[in-house]
């Protein structure tokens, strides 16, 4: 059988569980990943109900990334502006 590479892109959340079960099932990551391919695409198109619970899940995961790295970016400006206030104060170009 000729075999072909496939790479996708996923959270190292979601990579560190694929490790975890994969492990615990005594199978590699791609075997892993080649079983629940077969499984979904056996199972037929997903239909809209399901779309949207797979939607909803990687919100879900996702949102509270996408939380902390705004609260970060928020912060570091704040750091930014102070540090310059800080700068033109002691130059003497602010009060």
């Amino acid at each position: 059988m000729q075999t072909e590479r496939v790479t996708f892109l996923t959270s190292r959340e979601h990579k560190a569980s694929l490790d975890e079960f994969a492990r615990e099932s005594g199978m590699s990551v791609g075997h892993v990943l080649r079983e629940a391919a077969v499984r979904y695409v056996a199972e037929g198109e997903m239909n809209e109900d399901g779309r949207f619970r797979l939607l909803i899940d990687e919100l879900r995961d996702a949102l509270p990334h996408m939380h902390a790295a705004l609260d970060h970016a928020i912060i570091s400006q704040q750091n930014l502006r102070a540090d310059i206030d800080k700068m033109l104060r002691e130059a003497g170009l602010r009060a």
